[in-house]
């Protein structure tokens, strides 16, 4: 699987899998960026804010991945989802990734709304 399917399907489990997807795709530490807030979460809390169904209707499109060595990469992806509630939810979003013993493993997410 080439880099931007692999990382796409990691962002993909965030939106639309649980707790368990940050528990196993987050690195130790992440820093996370959005419009209310931005901070330095390790993996527990932000695996605290995730919540199976949450998301429906979820399609990312690749704007592009730069890989910037072997062990790190950028992604940025538009968003186009549906929250549980029924409202549209449309975002541009950005995420580094580092690769550990056990895999790639999000480092930073920063995410716009359009």
């Amino acid at each position: 699987m080439d880099i931007e399917r692999e990382l796409l399907a990691i962002e993909k489990s965030f939106w639309t899998d649980g707790p368990e997807a940050y528990h196993k795709n987050c690195d130790d530490t992440c820093l996370v960026v959005f419009s209310q807030m931005a901070e330095l979460m390790d993996r527990e809390a932000i695996a605290k804010t995730a919540e199976a169904g949450r998301w429906r209707d979820v399609s990312l499109t690749p704007v592009g991945v730069k890989s910037l060595s072997e062990n790190a990469a950028l992604l940025s992806y538009a968003c186009s989802a549906t929250r549980k509630d029924g409202k549209a939810h449309r975002a541009y979003a950005s995420s580094a990734y580092v690769k550990r013993d056990r895999g790639w493993k999000l480092a930073f997410h920063q995410q716009t709304v359009i």
